[in-house]
């Protein structure tokens, strides 16, 4: 016999745990580490490695980390590649958020991927626009994200990086996705400090977390939800510091003075290069990279290992 009201109560809870489990937890500001992927001399995905490189993560202060972002690499791997390189940092994550990069240049593979970060584990999902036809239309924008976000199973983050998408994440496009439960928060590696703290202004129900290392203090300040730093894998103790600050009231602008100072040293060496090779001073087997990433030469191993006080 059909129980109307059992059905209904039924429901309602799966929908309600649905809608719970696409939610980002209220946990204050995170440092999030957008990580390196380890790549071993054959420029295969290393796990061992990459378990270590977790591990240093965690115990340097990391709240969590976003696995195949652009600092990890995700153009130079494969659909299948990149599952298996979640899975294991799932696996081997410890106390660390995971953050899945889903974005790829086309709707269905987007979709395949975000679906395989849910069932894998995933905390929340990061999803680039679609790359390649630049300076699309918020019609053409919307009708790549509604699908993604109609389907997600986790919660979903728009990723604003225009000098490398093509496409900008803006207020208009905010507004428009602003309707689907999904919509979590947005990584803003692009904005000057105005527009960020706009966009945190603007949508106080979206979690702003910046990608751009010198507006940490100034996130914090605005009420944002943290940062998610390339360079946080080998400025860990400097980027924590800016966070204890702000947990403590201390002094924010001093350390992010600091954090700056330390950063300083990476300038005019190629970002993802320069950052394996210093976790390499710091311990780790240093990873190796994909075309078209190159080795830093051995003249600016030893410049940088100079700046570095090594």
């Amino acid at each position: 016999m059909p129980h109307p009201r059992r059905d209904f109560l039924a429901a309602s809870l799966g929908a309600a745990a649905a809608t719970a489990a696409n939610k980002l937890p209220d946990a204050g500001p995170r440092f999030l580490v957008a990580a390196l992927t380890m790549i071993d001399k054959r420029g295969q995905f290393d796990e061992g490695l990459q378990r270590d490189y977790l591990a240093h993560l965690q115990k340097g202060g990391a709240d969590g980390a976003l696995i195949l972002g652009t600092t990890g690499e995700f153009p130079s791997f494969s659909i299948r590649e990149r599952k298996q390189v979640l899975e294991s940092s799932i696996k081997h994550k410890g106390k660390l958020e995971i953050m899945a990069h889903v974005g790829t240049s086309n709707l269905p593979e987007t979709l395949e991927l975000i679906e395989h970060a849910a069932k894998a584990g995933a905390g929340s999902a990061l999803v680039l626009p679609p790359y390649y036809f630049k300076n699309p239309t918020i019609d053409g924008l919307a009708a790549f994200y509604e699908p993604v976000l109609r389907g997600a199973r986790v919660p979903v983050l728009l990723y604003n990086i225009p000098q490398l998408s093509g496409a900008a994440i803006t207020p208009e496009l905010i507004t428009r996705l602003s309707t689907f439960e999904n919509l979590a928060g947005m990584k803003d590696s692009f904005s000057k400090i105005p527009e960020m703290t706009e966009f945190i202004r603007r949508f106080p129900k979206m979690r702003v977390l910046t990608g751009v290392p010198g507006n940490m203090a100034a996130n914090l300040a605005a009420g944002g939800a943290g940062a998610i730093t390339g360079n946080g894998s080998v400025l860990l103790g400097e980027t924590s510091a800016v966070f204890a600050a702000h947990a403590k009231g201390g002094d924010v602008a001093g350390a992010q003075r600091r954090f700056d100072e330390a950063a300083r040293a990476f300038r005019g060496y190629a970002g993802v290069p320069a950052m394996k090779f210093a976790l390499s001073l710091k311990g780790l087997r240093e990873s190796g990279y994909r075309p078209p990433l190159l080795s830093l030469t051995e003249a600016q191993k030893s410049s940088l290992r100079a700046q570095l006080g090594h």
